[in-house]
């Protein structure tokens, strides 16, 4: 098991793969339909997005906490 000092690293891992996953997939299928390499295109555009997205959820995701804090009233 990985260490719980990780686990905002980990939580990044996850949310940036699968977001960008599923994203890249959205618009790879919207720009290219359903061809013959549909997979291969979608993995290059995920591999791309998800190259970005991790810095960027990593980097965004405190500051999206902060925000998230000062607009929900705490109980």
């Amino acid at each position: 098991m990985i260490p719980a000092r990780f686990a905002p690293i980990v939580f990044g891992v996850f949310l940036s793969c699968m977001m960008s996953f599923i994203i890249s997939g959205v618009s790879t299928l919207r720009t290219t339909g359903f061809v013959a390499g549909l997979p291969g295109y979608w993995f290059n555009a995920w591999i791309t997005s998800w190259i970005v997205a991790f810095p960027v959820v990593l980097f965004v995701g405190p500051l999206a906490r902060r925000l998230v804090a000062r607009v929900v009233r705490q109980p």
